[in-house]
C-alpha cells in the first residue's frame, strides 16, 4: 500500500475544501491511503454532528482511498458515544481506521 502523509505541520484542517487538495494530490500521485496527524484535524472533525468527518471521509473513500487518522483522540471519545461508535466501525470495515501510532498500520 502505497501512503500520502500529511505533515504535521501546518494549517488545520477545518472544512472539506481544507482536505480536498490532500485528496487530489493523493490521487494523482497513485497512492492508496491518507495518512492525517490527529493535530491537523480541527475539533469539529470529532464533533459528529457537524457532518466535517462524514464529508471529508466520504470524499476520499468516492476517490479509493483509504485513510489512517492516526493519533490519540480519546480525549474526544470519552465524551462521545456516538463518535466512539463511529471509530469502532469504521476500524472494523478497514478502509477508514483511527490508529494511535504508524505503528498499528
Amino acid at each position: 500500500m502505497s501512503d500520502f502523509r500529511i505533515p504535521a505541520d501546518g494549517p488545520i484542517i477545518a472544512t472539506e475544501a481544507d482536505f480536498t487538495d490532500f485528496i487530489g494530490e493523493a490521487a494523482w500521485g497513485g497512492f492508496t491511503r491518507i495518512i492525517v496527524p490527529v493535530g491537523r484535524l480541527s475539533p469539529d472533525f470529532f464533533r459528529l454532528s457537524t457532518g466535517l468527518a462524514g464529508a471529508i471521509l466520504q470524499k476520499a473513500t468516492n476517490y479509493r482511498l483509504k485513510v489512517a487518522i492516526v493519533g490519540d483522540i480519546s480525549a474526544f471519545t470519552e465524551k462521545s458515544g456516538p463518535l466512539r461508535d463511529f471509530v469502532y466501525e469504521s476500524n472494523g470495515r478497514g478502509d477508514i481506521r483511527f490508529i494511535a501510532s504508524e505503528a498499528d498500520l
